[in-house]
């Protein structure tokens, strides 16, 4: 991605690494803001905390010179830069408070003659614990004092006519005075229902939760039920909000329910245009008359799912229907689309599917019908180019593991047509289980452990951010686990490493605005993650609707190569505490890294625009949107000379990107007369290209002038009926 600003990255030899002899001076520490321990008080011998954690800077000279680097430990392979002039910073946030004891500081052959080490316990007030003064470069060895959690290099003078650079900024000490090791494992907590053969009254358990779930599209309730292998007769699992059901066997032929899991919608008078939050895995569906139901719309995924039948994605009556996802599902017979105004289905085998309304997107599913946009509206792409399965709990034997699955490369068909599926299964011992009442600091300290998450169904309130710095963490929330950020933090941060696994769970925005909600990778991060991305799948974000919440921005990508496998980013239209101000929200998701691909990305109603692309060789397949309802006039949407935000919009420095399956719809409620100028805005440039766009105007309440930049027919002539105008490709 491009550094807007930053000087040219000049690639200078490298110096040999050498130990240079450093005058430390132990700076006095007023008020006693650090407190230095006697030799006699330490814990345990002094251990590298810094690498893998997350670590910013002031400014970096390039973007392969991420303040990440610093830390990665790759010693004569990467390094942080910094811009060419004086006072610049390094910092790592390792986690947790920890006693510090020793810094060791590689150079390169541009290297700091002075600088100081700083700690601070929230990265914001910090105190001097050592200044450097006659530094030579090479390797810096400096003795530590005191405790901290964030440690920072700050630069005073430059030993060259170039900036700071540092091979890697390791950072030693101890973490085990902050209390007792927490332990992994443990019981799933009251809200998971755990279910073999033989327990009785299931259907009535099934029953009673839905009675509680069926209409309570904002309560608290949260559950899970997970079905040990074998087979079970004569159920009909209905399934409500923030309700998950899935089989613990690893295959979905393990568990078999001869019966159905449904969604329908008599709770909304036959619409099933609000059905979210809700999900099926991992089950054999024997459905009773040949069809299962399945009538929802965002935030409801059917994955690992085999239907010995056909499958009904309309409610009863067959009214209107917004939008699904199914992923790595076998589905026998037909589906029948009916009246869904859209649906992505990837990785799959079915036995066909009917209808096209606006906007139907396939990606290596076997049996899927051909491209055939504008009419019928089917986008198909023979294979995926890169997927990873979502991790998935279940039992071997007595003993839970989660499953985290391989990466596939143009993938096609399921992962467990023939067999077992590919990937590594780690033991439940080695996670952290979330239970109600978890504190953001106990969770930390979880992760700083080493433990990976699993949230058990419940809301989580946290009051500082969810820091996951550790390469190949697993983060899973069972029965939509909900966390709200207090006091305007962000949610959940995650550093730029390999692996990150993020999946299951729902983000709220909090009453108090949030600069960011979700963060991968930090600003300016720069390390390659092909061999082993960073996914994000079946995480939700919400603000408002269940009582007032803001934030600037609900998304940011960092990382390169991240894959965001089935998302819903959602500004309220309806519920409690929504808004033109109220909860005001006015960037849904941001990219800013390279080779991200997102498969299912479903964002809506963002004050200005709902996704922007700023990083090279993006990759979107299948995209839903619509437009603020609530926009109250044509001026608060005005975009300089522009009417409106584009609902995507690929900046114009990118050279490559790529997309299909797009639709945008708009529906102003509140001012039937506004205008978009368009739905999607990108370069016109070769390698930037679109394929099957569309937007809508929903009742002739708003309408588009174009579909992408000046390009497509108005809406306008299709009055109050919603006739898509379509782009087959673009440029």
């Amino acid at each position: 991605m491009s550094s807007v600003g930053s000087p040219p990255a000049f690639r200078r030899p490298a110096s040999s690494v050498r130990r240079a002899t450093v005058g430390a001076l132990v700076a006095s520490l007023a008020g006693g803001l650090l407190a230095v321990l006697p030799a006699a008080t330490a814990q345990a011998a002094p251990t590298l905390l810094s690498q893998g954690k997350t670590a910013t800077a002031s400014s970096t000279e390039g973007t392969t010179y991420a303040a990440s680097a610093a830390v990665d430990g790759n010693l004569t392979g990467t390094r942080w830069a910094s811009q060419w002039t004086d006072a610049q910073w390094v910092q790592v946030d390792l986690g947790q408070s920890a006693t510090l004891s020793r810094a060791l500081l590689s150079w390169e052959a541009a290297y700091g003659k002075s600088y100081e080490i700083q700690a601070s316990d929230n990265g914001t007030d910090w105190r001097t614990v050592t200044t450097v003064t006659g530094g030579d470069g090479g390797t810096d060895d400096v003795t530590l004092s005191g405790t901290g959690r964030y440690v920072r290099m700050n630069g005073l003078t430059r030993g060259t006519g170039y900036g700071y650079s540092l091979w890697e900024f390791q950072v030693y000490g101890s973490t085990d005075g902050g209390g007792p090791t927490l332990p992994g494992g443990g019981d799933l907590g009251p809200n998971v229902h755990v279910l073999d053969p033989s327990t009785p009254n299931i259907q009535a358990k099934l029953d009673q939760v839905f009675q509680a779930q069926e209409s309570a599209q904002f309560g608290a309730g949260r559950h899970a039920f997970l079905l040990k292998p074998g087979t079970y007769n004569g159920l009909n699992a209905q399934i409500g909000f923030y309700t998950q059901i899935a089989g613990l066997g690893l295959r979905p032929g393990d568990t078999t329910i001869n019966g159905n899991v449904t969604v329908d919608a008599g709770w909304f008078n036959g619409n099933a245009t609000q059905n979210f939050w809700r999900g099926a895995e991992g089950l054999t569906l024997n459905p009773v008359n040949g069809t299962n139901r399945w009538a929802v719309s965002q935030a409801s995924s059917f994955r690992r799912m085999h239907v010995k039948g056909g499958l009904n994605l309309a409610p009863n009556g067959y009214g209107w229907a917004s939008g699904g996802y199914i992923a790595n599902s076998k589905v026998d017979g037909q589906i029948g689309n009916y009246s869904q105004q859209q649906w992505y289905t990837r990785e799959s085998s079915i036995g066909g599917w009917s209808n096209s309304v606006w906007n139907q997107t396939f990606s290596g599913v076997e049996g899927a019908p051909a491209t055939s946009f504008p009419e019928p509206r089917y986008t198909t792409l023979d294979t995926t180019p890169i997927s990873r399965e979502k991790p998935y709990l279940y039992l071997d034997g007595n003993e839970y593991k989660v499953f985290a699955p391989a990466k596939r490369v143009n993938a096609r068909g399921t992962s467990w047509a023939n067999g077992t599926p590919q990937g590594e299964s780690v033991p439940l011992s080695q996670f952290y289980v979330v239970k109600p009442g978890a504190t953001a600091a106990t969770i930390n300290q979880a992760l700083a452990q080493g433990l990976n998450l699993l949230f058990t169904p419940g809301i989580y309130h946290v009051d500082q951010t969810i820091n996951v710095n550790r390469a190949n963490t697993i983060v899973l929330g069972l029965g939509l686990a909900t966390i709200i950020p207090d006091n305007g933090v962000t949610a959940m941060k995650v550093a730029d490493v390999d692996g990150v696994r993020l999946a299951g769970f729902l983000i709220d925005a909090g009453p108090v605005n949030s600069s960011t909600l979700l963060e991968l990778g930090p600003q300016n991060s720069g390390a390659d993650h092909a061999a082993n991305p960073t996914t994000v799948q079946d995480v939700y974000i919400r603000i408002g609707g269940a009582g007032a919440g803001k934030a600037t921005t609900s998304m940011v990508v960092n990382s390169d190569d991240a894959i965001i496998d089935h998302t819903w980013v959602w500004r309220a239209d309806h519920g409690e505490g929504w808004g033109w101000e109220t909860n005001r929200a006015d960037y849904g998701v941001r990219v800013n890294g390279d080779d991200v691909l997102a498969t299912g990305l479903f964002v809506e109603h963002f004050n200005k625009y709902d996704v922007e692309w700023y990083g090279e060789r993006g990759r979107t397949i299948f995209y839903q949107n619509e437009k603020a309802y609530d926009a109250p006039n044509q001026a608060a949407i005005q975009n300089g000379s522009t009417k409106g935000y584009a609902a995507y919009r690929v900046n114009d420095s990118v050279d490559t990107h790529e997309a299909w399956g797009l639709g945008s719809y708009c529906n102003y409620n509140v001012d039937p007369t506004i205008v978009q100028d368009h739905g999607f805005k990108a370069p016109v440039k070769p390698n930037v290209k679109f394929h099957s766009l569309l937007v809508v105007s929903l009742g002739g309440m708003g309408h588009y002038n174009h579909v992408i930049n000046d390009t497509g027919a108005s809406t306008i002539p299709a009055g109050t009926s919603t006739v898509p105008s379509t782009v087959v490709s673009f440029p």
